[in-house]
């Protein structure tokens, strides 16, 4: 059994239209901007949605939203802080960086001290996650992570792995030729690649492979790049290394092939012509670009990659047609900026297609994060770095351990959910990471997570106060599912729920009113404060419970 098919099977209410693709286009959409279709778009470019959110951009165009989304006004965030202490016999103690002080700029080789930055900087990007803005900056840098894959453990230096993953950041929805070039020099990425061992006397193929098959023309029908292509390509990237000291790469005409390079009819049987100057790696480098960008298929790849996140992930010919070719076209119409592709596909009639929705299973960071913004987990103040860096590293520790480790994907392809085929998202649930998704959930709504001294937690209470009408169990019920799912379950759903949860067995809604309106005006009253506190608690952890809300 698939798992798609274990979902149907665990809940029979589970909407068919997550079987089906849409064969819509890019025609605009045009019909109005609903809180449906304003909780749909927002969802897929947010790790979760708040009510502040909603309430931010409600009543405004979808023009206008997605132009917000697509050009972030908000600082970029503050780097990651020491929040740690290197143990008295390590070798070389970080003691010149004081707590709370940035690591990012003091070089330390100390493997101890590295290994507590790289922790460091996965439990700060959980942080910058949970606390996100208003853009799409943030969804988009954990798609070029994807994209780029890169794994910290394997960098080591915990100022490449910062500087790499701010890359992603301040590029994200830049133009991607040139993100490839600075990702091609980037230092994590000629560790990583072995990049900074490729030599005319050593070539080492890895990254010119990369370059090819994940980061630019994919493994497509119309990919047709050869061995020799690969060969070919890693002769160009010769001659790179990296300074530890300065955190930059550098190149040397020593190291470098300075021969021609011949490509493949793929390719137009182009020749590069081999350098031997100062500048003659990067002048080298810009004709390999030039070369690969001036195939159709780099385009076609990137826009099914972006389709698969934002969308769904079976591109049948008829999206093919009617989605992603219209979207290269885009693509290479606009020197390969991203802006405009995605303009273009949260803003059509495709994108907000009934079928287009519920259709992702969440992946573990939507999952964790989603909940701590959409349940308005609250978190200390900023000043109290060191108890929010143990919440945050809490977080990263529960999607690590549902197979999402942020900052260390299992190798150079990123996530499977994300590209293995035909199961993409469905791989994100098992036998193994389904209990612990549910386990995940439990704990955050029934007891919270200690430390320090704090508490993070589900607060059920609050949850429900905020909605427009608590005292009423059908509208309550109603909003509590609509906040939590992305469609509706059935009416016999719902009414079971109601009296299993809100009226304990009862029949009458009154059951419920009654004891709401008691806990409003006489909070002192304990037992009924306990009970109406412990009813919310076990809806909402039942609710979690359900398939729908794996569902995006």
């Amino acid at each position: 059994m698939d798992r798609r098919a274990f979902f149907q099977q665990s809940v029979p209410a589970l909407s068919p239209q997550t079987m089906a693709t849409p064969s819509s286009g890019l025609t605009a959409f045009a019909g109005p901007l609903t809180d449906t279709e304003l909780y749909h778009l927002l969802d897929r470019c947010f790790f979760g949605v708040s009510r502040a959110d909603l309430a931010h951009f409600k009543g405004k165009t979808l023009s206008a939203v997605v132009s917000e989304l697509l050009n972030p006004v908000a600082p970029l965030p503050s780097p990651p802080v020491k929040e740690y202490t290197p143990a008295a016999t390590t070798a070389n103690p970080d003691t010149n960086i004081a707590l709370g002080s940035t690591w990012v700029n003091d070089n330390n080789t100390d493997g101890t001290v590295n290994s507590l930055r790289r922790a460091s900087f996965k439990k700060w990007w959980m942080g910058v996650l949970v606390n996100q803005d208003r853009s799409l900056r943030e969804k988009m840098t954990l798609f070029w992570h994807n994209h780029f894959a890169t794994e910290t453990t394997d960098i080591g230096n915990a100022q490449y792995v910062y500087k790499h993953h701010n890359l992603l950041r301040t590029r994200a929805l830049g133009n991607f030729k040139s993100l490839v070039k600075d990702i091609t020099l980037d230092p994590a990425m000629l560790v990583y690649l072995n990049g900074q061992l490729n030599t005319s006397t050593a070539p080492d193929e890895n990254y010119g492979r990369e370059l090819q098959e994940l980061f630019c023309c994919g493994k497509g029908p119309g990919s047709q790049y050869t061995e020799a292509d690969v060969k070919a390509a890693a002769r160009v990237l010769t001659g790179w290394r990296n300074n530890a000291t300065t955190n930059s790469s550098y190149f040397t005409v020593s190291r470098h092939d300075t021969g021609n390079k011949t490509f493949s009819a793929f390719y137009n049987n182009t020749v590069i012509t081999g350098r031997n100057t100062a500048n003659g790696g990067e002048q080298e480098i810009d004709d390999l670009l030039n070369m690969i960008f001036a195939t159709n298929e780099v385009a076609l790849y990137l826009c099914r990659r972006l389709y698969t996140w934002f969308v769904y992930y079976d591109i049948d010919a008829q999206v093919e047609t009617n989605v992603i070719q219209p979207l290269a076209q885009i693509f290479r119409s606009n020197n390969y900026n991203i802006q405009p592709v995605l303009q273009a596909l949260l803003s059509s009639q495709h994108f907000f297609d009934s079928l287009s929705r519920g259709c992702l299973i969440k992946s573990p960071i939507d999952l964790v994060v989603g909940l701590c913004r959409e349940c308005q987990v609250v978190f200390q103040p900023a000043s109290d770095y060191i108890t929010n860096y143990g919440f945050y590293n809490y977080l990263v520790n529960w999607a690590s351990s549902m197979q999402q480790n942020l900052g260390d994907p299992p190798d150079v392809s990123g996530w499977k959910a994300y590209y293995q085929a035909p199961q993409f998202y469905q791989i994100w649930i098992n036998s193994d990471t389904l209990p612990k998704r549910n386990q995940f959930t439990d704990t955050l709504v029934v007891n919270g997570y200690t430390f320090n001294g704090k508490k993070i937690q589900v607060d059920g209470v609050a949850l429900v106060q905020a909605l427009p009408t608590p005292r009423d169990p059908n509208l309550l019920l109603t909003d509590l599912i609509n906040s939590l799912f992305r469609f509706d379950l059935t009416p016999a759903s719902k009414a079971q729920l109601k009296r299993d949860f809100l009226l304990s067995g009862q029949s009458q809604d009154y059951y419920w009113t009654e004891a709401w309106d008691l806990f409003v005006s006489t909070p002192s009253n304990t037992a009924n404060t306990t009970l109406v506190r412990n009813r919310i608690r076990d809806l909402i952890k039942y609710l979690m419970n359900l398939a729908e809300y794996q569902l995006a």
